[in-house]
């Protein structure tokens, strides 16, 4: 009888043992995960935009002054894309691209004659300090450089020719966005362009420099990524 308890005896003290040992090893969690919000730098917006310019002129004809002479140049309304980079949350830098179609009348001396049309490529890079938000509302204030192509010059009112060179300008901007979520909101943006290109009509004949100046007043959608 003692030699059949010897090996159950044994088999309890065996696994008291091994429940003891395991009791006394560290407990393992499983392990948890948590999601981890990442930033993006990039932010794009689409603008209505209202072009007004604010224009001047100084003309000779023949080489000589012609005193009083001025233009009226057209405003227009326009569609605008915008592309941000966010260096830091504050800092960032935006390029601004659309066209824009005006007319050009004489003004002062030369009211009522008309001078020529054209297209305006205005891309436009500034350098943007975007303050801490209030709320909804993320004001901003930039600064930077235009470059302005002219395309699609015509000439009217009997002139043979119109010419506007090519040529880079200041820009100052402000604006708002109003988020209405952690992607879109909607945005209120001003910029004045300081632009006064070299004019030529009729090859030459008419010559000077007119200084355009434009208010662009703009409103739409921004979308965060």
């Amino acid at each position: 009888m003692m030699h059949r308890l010897l090996p159950l005896t044994a088999a309890l003290l065996s696994t008291t043992v091994l429940s003891a040992a395991a009791a006394d090893l560290p407990s393992r969690k499983a392990p948890t995960f948590t999601t981890v919000e990442t930033w993006s730098p990039w932010m794009i917006r689409g603008r209505a935009l209202v072009v007004v310019p604010q224009e001047s002129a100084s003309l000779r004809v023949g080489g000589v002054p012609v005193p009083g002479a001025d233009v009226d140049i057209s405003n227009s309304v326009v569609p605008e894309l915008d592309i941000s980079y966010f260096f830091t949350k504050n800092i960032a830098v935006e390029l601004i691209l659309g066209v824009t179609p005006h007319n050009v009348k004489g003004a002062g001396v030369l009211a009522g004659a008309k001078i020529g049309s054209a297209w305006l490529l205005p891309p436009t890079l500034t350098l943007q300090y975007h303050f801490d938000p209030i709320g909804a509302f993320k004001p901003y204030i930039g600064a930077g450089v235009n470059y302005t192509v002219f395309f699609d010059e015509k000439a009217k009112g009997g002139f043979t020719s119109f010419d506007l060179k090519n040529t880079f300008g200041l820009a100052l901007q402000a604006g708002v966005d109003i988020m209405l979520d952690k992607h879109w909101g909607i945005n209120f943006d001003v910029k004045k362009i300081f632009l006064e290109p070299k004019v030529k009509v009729n090859g030459g004949a008419v010559a000077g420099k007119v200084k355009i100046d434009p208010w662009l007043f703009g409103t739409g959608v921004t979308y965060k990524f």
